[in-house]
């Protein structure tokens, strides 16, 4: 479907009641499946990508065929762990997902031992696993392609008979998610350390004594609302339920980042206000996200509204995300008169822009950070069409519901 926004006669207000974190949720499951352990986990993400991963590994037998869909997570934490758990799979997903690279982390896994095959293109899904129990040991891994693959491995390494010893090679991009990573598998009980470009696991199994585990609320979810306030004039504020001060989510770096763009942020008891109380700061931004690509969008969105020349770098990894979303990002600019100049790694903009546009139609090329990183710009263009609005059921399904509650009024065309 097709979904026009409308430019709000008041200001946005209220509350929002996030999803909980993908990041979090997906591990917690991976940790959960592999642990056996009995405990209830509170605020699981509603997303696509969990609600495919939950699937897989709760009704996965000796035998499956596994499409994850669209899912590069579940694809990367899948072929872990069902390489370590006897039985023929086929894991397979979306033409674009079947386009996306996964050559390192099956090099990795064969070299301790995995039974993994290309069924079509090499070094891509679909993957046949022959799952079995696998030794461990030491092995090298690129930092450079994902973050997932290392996660990937850390999380099933406890169940190798010699743990792991991975060493990492380049730069390491999305650090913190591996950090993240550690932080939850060490709440539950694993022996992991961390120094410098290696990293050991000791093959010790979870553990964990908590009747309940709570999922932190999405910050990269949030940072949409951080973009509506940011372009909001001063006074205007939102509250949002179930985010933390002190997050494992790299994305909380929004509450940082929109600090230019004149957005307070206070912290409450698992909850945060955001506030618009200055204009932004219009002169140069320059940022690199190399440790937080999911939130590059939106906050491109923030600057291009405001009018905030930028230049952004370590954006690497988002060519190869659902879709080029550099290239995604020049395509749709181009059609509000912003000019954005691109390579492989960097976006930069000179704030320059022609004369105010009535209307947008922005393709989302199936990707739900397109849609909902633009929908803020509804503020200052009275119609923003969204088209196949909705892939944002992929992170965030109820978000098009959330922007109506605090005030955003759609029409489905």
């Amino acid at each position: 479907m097709n979904l026009k926004l409308h430019k709000p006669i008041n200001s946005v207000s209220g509350t929002i009641n996030l999803p909980g974190s993908k990041s979090i949720s997906n591990r917690i499951l991976i940790i959960k499946a592999l642990s056996g352990l009995d405990f209830l986990i509170q605020n699981l993400s509603d997303s696509d990508d969990t609600k495919h991963l939950k699937e897989a590994i709760g009704n996965y037998s000796t035998y499956s065929i596994i499409n994850v869909g669209h899912a590069g997570t579940d694809m990367r934490f899948l072929t872990a762990f069902l390489s370590i758990k006897n039985g023929d799979y086929e894991l397979t997903g979306s033409e674009r997902l079947q386009q996306r690279p996964i050559k390192d982390l099956v090099d990795v896994l064969k070299t301790l031992g995995a039974d993994i095959y290309y069924k079509n293109n090499e070094g891509f899904p679909p993957l046949q696993i022959n799952g079995k129990q696998l030794q461990g040991g030491a092995v090298e891994i690129s930092g450079k392609i994902s973050s997932q693959f290392i996660t990937a491995l850390l999380l099933v390494a406890p169940y190798f008979n010699k743990g792991l010893e991975l060493t990492i090679k380049d730069e390491l991009v999305s650090k913190p998610y591996v950090h993240m990573t550690i932080e939850l598998m060490k709440e539950f009980g694993a022996s992991v350390i961390w120094k410098d470009n290696k990293i050991i696991v000791e093959p010790i199994p979870y553990t964990y004594h908590k009747k309940e585990f709570i999922v932190e609320s999405d910050w990269s979810a949030a940072s949409y609302y951080y973009s509506m306030v940011a372009l909001s004039k001063i006074g205007t504020q939102l509250s949002i339920k179930g985010l933390f001060e002190n997050s494992l989510q790299a994305d909380d770096v929004c509450s940082s980042i929109y600090k230019n763009f004149g957005v307070k942020t206070t912290f409450n008891d698992n909850e945060i206000v955001i506030s618009k109380n200055s204009k932004a700061n219009t002169s140069l931004l320059e940022l690199d996200f190399i440790e937080c690509p999911d939130i590059t969008q939106t906050i491109i969105c923030s600057c291009i509204g405001l009018n905030v020349p930028f230049k952004f770098t370590g954006l690497q990894t988002l060519k190869v995300k659902e879709t080029d979303r550099i290239t995604a990002l020049q395509n749709e600019l181009q059609k509000i008169g912003c000019a954005i100049e691109i390579t492989d790694t960097s976006i930069q903009w000179t704030a320059t822009k022609s004369e105010a546009i009535d209307n947008l139609s922005v393709a989302t090329y199936n990707d739900h950070r397109m849609a909902m990183s633009f929908a803020p710009l509804c503020l200052l263009v009275d119609n923003v069409i969204v088209e196949n609005a909705e892939v944002v059921s992929k992170s965030y399904p109820m978000f098009w519901e959330h922007l109506k509650s605090i005030g955003i009024n759609q029409t489905q065309l």
